[in-house]
């Protein structure tokens, strides 16, 4: 099998790439005919599956036709977006996926603009053609104008244009539904015929560089990447030409080649393959590994600078050590230095406290970080996410990002005077027959704590999404704070009824009877603007006399359910959230009430 074509799948979240590439494996027979197989099974992370995105690039081949198709299945959402840009280094071609209902998006945009800078050759997949709003020849003229917007050269311009059901396995050449085959070759035999063989060179010395890393208790960090000249061997002894310019030699442990799902132990590989390699403990996205004595380094990698900014300490509440095993600073430290071994965009720096500063693209890449560790019997607090500001010129900046939202026409209003709040520049807003799109430039700043806020104001019909554009001038102070101020629990015990009944109209509860609660937590949202102590454990004064009117069984509102999102979103810079593998509980810094006042006072003076 000596045909090799390397193609990368992008596309903007929720699209349907990763259910094409689950149909690309299982129709061409790269699976056993009695081999068990699950729904995305490219999703192999149970957060992923849950989700429905696509977090980490995965990596796998199929054979068809005496050719290995190398694919690489891309992140679509944005804070992940580090990585699209470096698989372009590894593939020769793309597939496009676009919703032949939603169309072009701010990740197709995103991830598209990635593509054509790296020279690849697209093809475009409309997806979906099934659902009856599908308008598929309104979403090819989107995909045109957007590569002219784009500017691709008149080659990428020639794109082919295929036509697929991934969720039935089906897909076609032509824009009619009814020539819809139960068949993912029209697809494949686009891959042979358009994409071009990696330009590589067979003959010379080695050159492979890593363009993604992973990480397994028994070899360590494995770099994985594209050869681009010469022939690697198990057990060879090898230079990595390091980032700084300096030049170390190790000894290959592992050689692993991608088919199907699984990752096999390989002995050799050649210029074109798709490979990981391990042997060397600290490999670094962007390096060069090349034959001794002949030490040629590739041009370096791009490695996006995170954006966001947020501190993890040990749980430091009352209910420490209640629900989660895992409560020690070093636990934590561990954990989170073993997450940069695979995670590029990660950084860490211990802070004080026992606590440690994480920066990442996001609020999306932060959260999921979060989720995983509370799933493995982790306890931490964490602050408000905040930006990570720059000096560019003597001007401090901040990250901004393109923000677009697709809603009904009832609620755009609202909407845009809450983002002019919060320093939302609009650049474009469009009418779709009864829904609008509106395009946006805002402060990342602006977007942390706007999620909620929109799906309340849309009544859940908004659909919002964003990219980092660039640094820009820092907007004003105040926006990203909470408007509202908060209820805070003034006493340890057991909420009651009764005293939430009587707290009812001072806001909104965030707890219900019976809930474990801890003096300086959060319980409820105030309906002004300032905090205010309240005592949730209070019982009824039980006398030996009967009321004159008959006691009422007290019924509550339900409580509003915060996600582990939802809390980062809600949270000031005073407060943080308890995580534990059972709960989020919202706090304050400082739990003692007479101490916060008394901060607190102090701070209005200053």
């Amino acid at each position: 099998m000596n045909e090799i074509r390397n193609i990368a799948i992008i596309a903007h979240v929720d699209h349907g790439k990763t259910t094409l590439v689950d149909k690309l494996l299982s129709m061409s027979g790269t699976f056993r005919e009695n081999e068990e197989v699950a729904e995305r099974v490219m999703d192999s992370n149970d957060i992923e599956r849950e989700r429905g995105i696509t977090i980490l690039a995965k990596t796998t081949a199929i054979n068809y036709k005496g050719t290995r198709i190398n694919i690489l299945d891309t992140p679509g959402h944005a804070d992940f977006g580090g990585e699209v840009e470096r698989i372009m280094n590894m593939v020769d071609g793309v597939l496009l996926v676009v919703d032949a209902y939603e169309g072009t998006m701010p990740q197709t945009r995103f991830v598209l603009k990635k593509a054509l800078e790296a020279g690849v050759t697209p093809i475009v997949v409309v997806n979906k053609v099934d659902k009856p709003s599908a308008r598929v020849s309104e979403v090819v003229d989107e995909v045109l104008d957007l590569f002219i917007e784009l500017g691709a050269d008149e080659e990428q311009l020639e794109f082919p244009v295929l036509y697929a059901s991934a969720l039935n396995g089906t897909s076609s050449v032509d824009a009619d539904i009814s020539t819809q085959k139960e068949t993912m070759d029209p697809i494949l035999d686009a891959i042979l015929e358009h994409i071009p063989a990696p330009k590589v060179e067979l003959e010379g010395g080695l050159q492979f560089q890593p363009a993604l890393l992973d990480y397994n208790d028994f070899v360590g960090r494995i770099g994985i990447g594209r050869v681009t000249r010469g022939t690697i061997k198990l057990n060879e002894m090898v230079s990595c030409v390091r980032r700084d310019g300096s030049i170390k030699q190790f000894r290959i442990a592992k050689l692993f080649g991608f088919l199907g799902l699984k990752r096999i132990e390989i002995t050799e590989a050649k210029a074109g393959d798709i490979i990981g390699i391990a042997g060397l403990p600290d490999i670094e996205v962007g390096e060069t590994v090349c034959t001794v004595g002949m030490e040629e380094a590739l041009p370096l990698l791009r490695i996006d600078e995170p954006t966001l900014q947020m501190t993890f300490g040990t749980n430091s509440s009352p209910f420490v050590g209640r629900e989660g095993k895992i409560v020690t600073a070093r636990k934590i430290e561990e954990r989170l230095f073993k997450e940069t071994e695979k995670d590029v965009s990660l950084k860490i720096e211990p802070n004080d406290n026992e606590s440690f500063l994480v920066s990442g693209r996001g609020e999306l890449h932060l959260s999921i970080l979060i989720e995983n560790m509370r799933r493995e019997g982790f306890e931490l607090e964490v602050s408000k996410p905040r930006v990570i500001k720059k000096e560019i010129d003597g001007v401090m900046c901040e990250p901004y990002e393109e923000l677009q939202i697709d809603l009904p026409d009832e609620y755009v209003g609202s909407v845009i005077e809450a983002l002019g709040k919060r320093e939302g520049t609009m650049e474009n807003m469009v009418n779709h027959g009864g829904t609008v799109r509106l395009l946006y430039t805002i402060p990342s700043r602006g977007l942390i704590g706007f999620t909620t806020e929109f799906m309340t104001m849309t009544k859940g019909y908004g659909i919002m999404n964003h990219t980092y554009k660039e640094y820009r001038k820092m907007a004003g102070d105040t926006v990203g704070e909470r408007k509202l101020g908060v209820l805070v629990s003034m006493e340890n015990g057991k909420a009651t009824a009764y005293a939430l009944g009587g707290l009812e109209d001072r806001g909104i509860m965030f707890i219900e009877p019976g809930t474990d609660v801890y003096e300086g937590m959060i319980v409820g949202e105030h309906t002004a603007d300032n905090d205010l102590a309240v005592n949730v454990v209070k019982g009824k004064n039980l006398t030996n006399t009967r009321s004159s009117s008959k006691d009422h069984t007290v019924v509550l509102k339900r409580p509003r359910i915060m996600s582990l999102e939802a809390c980062l979103d809600y949270i000031n810079s005073d407060e943080l959230v308890e995580v534990t593998p059972q709960s989020f509980r919202l706090r304050k810094k400082i739990l003692n009430t007479n101490e916060r006042k008394k901060f607190d006072a102090k701070k209005m003076r200053n």
